[in-house]
């Protein structure tokens, strides 16, 4: 056989895996979308901190935590939207969820995302936050959790596995995840885990949290991690 013509069996037989590969796949994404749909699965999403209170700050740029905290969960919102899953927020905007400032404010603030995250009664709770450290050289996210839960052990298991996978690429050593007695993981009768996306007390951290393309892989592999989550719980 001509070498012109085997090229060009080889030529039509890529093309067909090609395309029965994407065949594949968007019958994939469309399970998907249709399973988390039909279960009803909804994830509140809680940005951390807000209004006077904005958290820590960026060592370098002086960035909020709050802005960041708020500006992931946004994104995040976009890409678990589009792949079926119902979200609410507890906070939409730059502003806290205290109704005044005055003595208190802090734990009003809790409450209120303690009411909203009770009223959805979600399937699922992620708290987004940013780190910080004394030492300028600590990088990485770090997963905090309810070791009382088991849910929420596997689920803080899944992101932490995602986060190291991520900054990975980045040259950044894994980290664990961290059992702590947060209030946010006790707000609602669901997996819930803290996620600290990064450290703002480390300048190379500090400079991927605040663009805007870091802040959308970080919502999408967080993404990843949720589908991956419901898929090993036999969705």
């Amino acid at each position: 056989m001509k070498t012109g013509k085997l090229c060009g069996i080889a030529a039509v037989l890529a093309a067909f895996f090609t395309a029965f590969g994407l065949c594949v796949g968007a019958l994939y994404g469309a399970k998907a979308v249709s399973a988390f749909e039909e279960n009803g699965i909804r994830i509140v999403l809680d940005a951390g901190h807000g209004g006077i209170d904005g958290g820590v700050t960026g060592r370098t740029t002086g960035v909020k935590e709050s802005d960041i905290n708020l500006a992931i969960v946004l994104k995040l919102k976009e890409v678990l939207t589009e792949k079926g899953f119902d979200v609410i927020l507890t906070r939409k905007t730059d502003a806290g969820l205290y109704d005044t400032t005055a003595k208190g404010f802090k734990k009003r603030d809790m409450q209120k995302r303690k009411e909203i995250a009770q009223a959805a009664e979600p399937t699922m709770v992620l708290s987004i936050h940013q780190n910080y450290y004394p030492s300028t050289t600590s990088r990485g996210g770090q997963v905090f959790y309810d070791k009382s839960d088991e849910k929420s052990t596997l689920l803080a298991d899944i992101m932490q596995n995602r986060l190291n996978g991520l900054y990975e690429r980045e040259g950044v050593r894994a980290r664990k995840k961290t059992a702590g007695e947060y209030y946010m993981l006790t707000c609602a009768d669901c997996p819930s885990v803290i996620l600290e996306c990064g450290f703002l007390s480390n300048a190379a951290d500090e400079e991927l949290l605040i663009g805007e393309r870091w802040q959308r892989r970080l919502a999408e592999e967080i993404t990843e991690g949720v589908m991956e989550y419901f898929w090993a719980n036999a969705l």
